[in-house]
């Protein structure tokens, strides 16, 4: 038996799971060099990798300072994904594709 998703676009088996969608944040701290780096290299690597998948909120937390505090940032930019479980958190520029894709639980193509 098969089955579709909502678009139709995308076609899997009753033995495979559908695909997922990632929620994701990233704080970050105003335009900083790092900072600006991690967004881009981040949405590059979801354009790539799980187009149409993923949302994506980006916190500058000179602006948010109630919700880093209510996170308990330790570094910055750091990148927190809330599901698919379980919770992973990465911290730096996510230059680094491959550990960022193993972070949070994504297979490289």
């Amino acid at each position: 038996m098969t089955k579709w998703d909502l678009e139709g676009e995308q076609e899997w088996n009753d033995g495979q799971q559908a695909p997922q969608h990632y929620t994701l944040r990233l704080f970050i701290t105003g335009a900083s060099t790092n900072s600006i780096r991690a967004v881009n290299n981040l949405k590059e690597i979801c354009e790539t990798y799980i187009k149409d998948r993923y949302t994506l909120e980006i916190i500058d937390v000179h602006q948010e300072r109630s919700i880093a505090e209510k996170e308990e940032l330790i570094a910055l930019p750091l990148l927190k994904k809330l599901t698919p479980y379980p919770e992973r958190r990465l911290i730096g520029d996510m230059s680094d594709t491959a550990k960022v894709l193993k972070g949070l639980g994504i297979p490289e193509i």
